[in-house]
């Protein structure tokens, strides 16, 4: 066993630092690239900015605490809207996925929904909730809702049916049935939905906030087209591809390396 372990580990750490390398080298030639765009004078002044002037404006933003409130604004938004959508999201694909007369109905309805952009729900946002937080967070809970409920819907339609004629020869059934065999097999799908609600819901509110200005990143991206400033534009974008990476990495990325370690799918 020792030696298995330690073939493992020198096996291992050669790959995992080529990869280290090969990613730090990728982005070396990106950076160098974007840097020959922005001195290329391509685009007039102000409309494109390098990597030392978007770095510049990070640095400024951060130090006068600009992007740290707009950061925390923004993440409260979405923390709001994608809790509201993921109860609601389960409530909604548990019964359409248990219930045939949910699934002919009100399943057809929630597949048209998701073809619908999140952003359509902006004007109706206004409408009803007018220029406030809870319009943004409306915005939010629609673009998340029905990727969720239909990644659940989906889960529980591909559980194995050997499953749950075994589970119910051994006695189970309702709710015994549904907790201990359909949603453990359904947890693949169901984290895929719950992965693509929260794209969804990111998506939807930075349109919500380009709409309504506040202190917040969508606020602070249309602040540099309204006044030319193309570095704020790109530390702003920069700045929602990392959390949209770590929020990934740190929460999704571990459930789904559980998931996949309980199925035997990665040891």
């Amino acid at each position: 066993m020792a030696q298995v372990v330690s073939e493992i580990k020198h096996h291992s750490t050669p790959q995992w630092g080529a990869k280290v390398l090969r990613q730090i080298a990728f982005y070396l030639v990106l950076l160098l690239v974007w840097h020959k765009l922005a001195t290329s004078n391509l685009w007039s002044p102000g409309t494109f900015a390098g990597p030392l002037d978007v770095w510049g404006t990070l640095v400024e933003r951060f130090q006068n605490g600009t992007l740290i409130t707009a950061i925390a604004v923004s993440l409260r938004r979405l923390a709001i809207g994608y809790s509201i959508s993921l109860v609601l999201g389960i409530i909604l694909g548990l019964a359409i996925g248990l219930n045939r007369y949910f699934d002919e109905t009100l399943g057809s309805l929630i597949l048209g929904f998701q073809a619908l952009p999140s952003v359509c729900w902006t004007p109706f946002a206004l409408l009803w909730f007018g220029l406030s937080e809870q319009a943004m967070i409306f915005v939010v809970v629609m673009g998340a809702l029905f990727s969720i409920t239909l990644g659940v819907d989906a889960g529980i339609k591909n559980t194995p049916p050997v499953y749950i004629q075994a589970a119910r020869n051994m006695g189970a059934h309702g709710i015994a049935l549904a907790a201990q065999v359909i949603l453990p097999a359904a947890l693949p799908n169901i984290i895929v939905g719950l992965k693509q609600g929260w794209s969804f819901a990111w998506r939807s509110l930075m349109a919500a906030e380009l709409i309504y200005i506040t202190v917040s990143l969508g606020g602070l991206l249309e602040n540099g087209r309204d006044f030319v400033d193309a570095s704020l534009m790109f530390a702003v974008m920069l700045v929602i591809i990392v959390l949209g990476v770590l929020i990934n990495s740190s929460i999704f990325g571990p459930l789904e390396r559980i998931v996949r370690q309980r199925w035997g799918l990665q040891k």
